[in-house]
């Protein structure tokens, strides 16, 4: 770790310290990651080793934050990882408040939400692709280089060698807002479906600048979905009711999503709808988003 400066704590991420750092001999700004592993007899456990080869393969994406190296030192005879990722100075949350909340602020400018969604769906594709959810999609886990205009998903894939904790240690508590609700209600198995259901959780706020479903618990989160999407049944949902959480909740009606993110047109909506089926295997794939009417007058050849 001699070779890297440390400049400042970037932050606690789900595994463990985030140190924005410099490489002294070329200067190049890095993110170090700490994390903290349960060592085996033999050295650093496969499950981490798998991991990180597959972060680094993922990492061939430019729409994924790419994976520099990985450091192993032994500290008092602990070993720690570090993994060496490249440094963005902003995510998307702090880009859409740069817009101003509330009154006095300015939109998110309309070509700006589709480049951003569009290179979005690209990375969720890619880790799709190759088998890999997020599950934690969120705009805090969404890195963005405004020189470039480019959007890239971080946090990715450490979800199975680090036991994803329901609480990060620092007591903040991880959010619910982006929460697909198949998972809130305690289905046994999901998949990819989950993370589109993030996406468009993102791609509302990224148009109203203020989530579409604040939740601060998993009751509330389920309530405030079921109140603008209407309450799923068996008919919408097969199955949902055998599902382990479910309860009886209030009857609420479909309410018009256009209502609720006003500045989005027509096929932007359209795609957002497609993104918040209840039922995951109707959810539109991020592949087949990429093809949605929404982004057909976009430049892909900038992608």
């Amino acid at each position: 770790m001699d070779n890297y400066e440390k400049l400042e704590k970037v932050g606690e991420g789900t595994y463990g310290k985030v140190y924005k750092a410099k490489h002294k001999k070329t200067g190049r700004l890095v993110a170090l990651k700490k994390t903290r592993l349960e060592m085996e007899e033999e050295g650093v456990p496969s499950t981490a080793l798998r991991e990180v080869s597959l972060l680094q393969m993922l990492s061939q994406s430019i729409y994924v934050v790419r994976l520099l190296c990985v450091e192993h030192v032994d500290k008092k005879g602990k070993p720690l990882l570090y993994l060496v990722f490249e440094y963005l100075d902003t995510d998307l949350k702090k880009f859409i408040d740069t817009h101003g909340r509330g009154a006095n602020s300015r939109p998110v400018p309309a070509k700006v939400i589709q480049s951003f969604m569009y290179q979005l769906c690209k990375g969720v594709a890619h880790c799709h692709s190759h088998g890999v959810m997020h599950r934690d999609l969120k705009p805090q886990n969404l890195l963005v280089d405004k020189e470039k205009g480019l959007l890239k998903i971080a946090d990715l894939g450490l979800g199975r060698a680090f036991t994803v904790p329901l609480k990060s240690y620092t007591h903040e508590i991880v959010t619910l807002w982006y929460r697909a609700p198949e998972v809130l209600l305690g289905a046994s198995h999901y998949s990819t479906p989950v993370d589109i259901w993030s996406v468009g959780c993102i791609f509302a706020e990224m148009s109203r600048k203020q989530p579409l479903f604040p939740g601060d618990s998993e009751l509330q989160q389920l309530l405030h979905i079921f109140r603008l999407l209407g309450t799923p049944n068996d008919q919408i949902w097969p199955g949902v009711q055998k599902l382990r959480d479910w309860h009886d909740y209030p009857q609420w009606q479909p309410q018009n999503l256009a209502r609720a993110v006003p500045d989005l047109d027509p096929k932007g909506l359209d795609l957002l709808r497609k993104m918040l089926q209840y039922e995951p295997a109707k959810r539109i794939s991020a592949k087949a988003a990429l093809h949605h009417p929404y982004f057909d007058d976009l430049d892909k050849s900038q992608f």
